[in-house]
């Protein structure tokens, strides 16, 4: 299974919701993404009278997931419940939901003012121009081409263990390691359960990690893993090694590779940064990015938040915007008074 095969294992998408008609005006900001951050800037917004646009692609990292946990009042939620209620709250502000892909995304001629633009394409081929982006695109799990473990994903299989790890507690877990950072994913996970089984699958684990996880009471296997195994119904089993040998395991936790859905956004020349779990987008305070008029928030630049921690990113970041946008009105009202020098566009 290649990397991009494994990306759509792992992606499951909403149920259908009617969608709304794309403005063939410009708008004041362009969200692109879904999700709880991409919601909750356009929710920011809508609520201070901002012309505002969300294009949501419809496969939400999460939506394996039986419920969102970790997050005050909603968790146990079904994320799709969360989902609904957002494009709910913000369509009750005025703003649009566009279930839709983005193919391209790039800066336009600004307008007479001097303003900034950016053109929008759909795969559909519908266009929408605003004055200001924000990327909520989230992120995929590259998972281990290991037969059997993507089907799994975010039941039996998890990343997690604020998201996933009461619901597992007291299983038989296996960590599949994926390298350095599938060290201290044990520890985390044996807070959980006392039954625990690290496979190191081909990744280095030094003596001191070793000792320490024998001082924990940590099983250490190195022989690889070539497969999932199921019972006879569907549920997880546990691992087959290269030497034939079944481990039953009820959970396995892969602290899978993170990387930022960054299709069809190329044409914005946002900066892409290594982190230690992955590949993101780089972005300063409140979601700034480099790129004057784009801003980006939640897990497509902060590959490890929550739902929480992503919504407030979102908010953070539509607040931004809309003081952003506030300053070019102003100097807009100036110039107009002025009699009108073109000035230089505003962030």
């Amino acid at each position: 299974m290649t990397d991009s095969e494994t990306q759509e294992a792992t992606a499951v998408a909403t149920p259908p919701y009617a969608s709304d008609a794309l403005a063939e005006e410009t708008v004041d900001a362009v969200v692109i993404g879904g999700g709880a951050a991409g919601l909750n800037g356009a929710l920011i917004l809508a609520r201070s009278r901002r012309s505002v646009v969300v294009i949501d692609s419809g496969s939400p990292r999460n939506a394996p997931a039986e419920g969102v946990h970790g997050f005050i009042v909603f968790d146990g939620t079904p994320p799709s419940e969360i989902l609904r209620r957002g494009r709910e709250q913000v369509r009750q502000y005025g703003g649009r939901v566009v279930f839709g892909e983005v193919v391209s995304a790039e800066s336009a001629a600004p307008s007479a003012d001097g303003d900034l633009r950016f053109t929008v394409t759909l795969a559909d081929g519908r266009r929408i121009t605003a004055r200001r982006v924000l990327v909520a695109t989230g992120l995929t799990d590259v998972l281990p081409q290991v037969p059997g473990l993507a089907e799994h994903w975010g039941h039996s299989v998890v990343h997690c263990p604020y998201c996933h790890g009461w619901e597992v507690r007291d299983e038989p877990i296996g960590i599949l390691a994926t390298g350095e950072a599938s060290i201290g994913h044990a520890y985390l996970f044996r807070q959980l359960t006392e039954d625990l089984t690290y496979f190191t699958h081909g990744t280095d684990l030094d003596e001191d990690s070793r000792a320490r996880f024998a001082a924990r009471g940590i099983r250490v296997i190195d022989t690889p893993v070539t497969e999932v195994v199921n019972d006879e119904d569907g549920a997880l089993a546990g691992v087959r090694l290269a030497d034939g040998q079944v481990v039953a395991r009820r959970v396995v936790a892969v602290a899978a590779p993170m990387q930022a859905r960054t299709q069809g956004l190329e044409g914005l020349g946002l900066p892409v940064q290594d982190l230690p779990k992955g590949r993101g987008f780089a972005s300063g305070t409140a979601g700034t990015t480099e790129v004057p008029g784009v801003w980006v928030a939640g897990n497509v630049t902060d590959l490890v938040a929550q739902v929480g921690a992503s919504a407030a990113a979102g908010a953070l970041a539509g607040a931004d915007i809309n003081r952003m946008l506030a300053i070019a009105d102003t100097d807009a009202a100036l110039q107009e008074i002025a009699g009108g020098s073109p000035r230089e566009a505003t962030g």
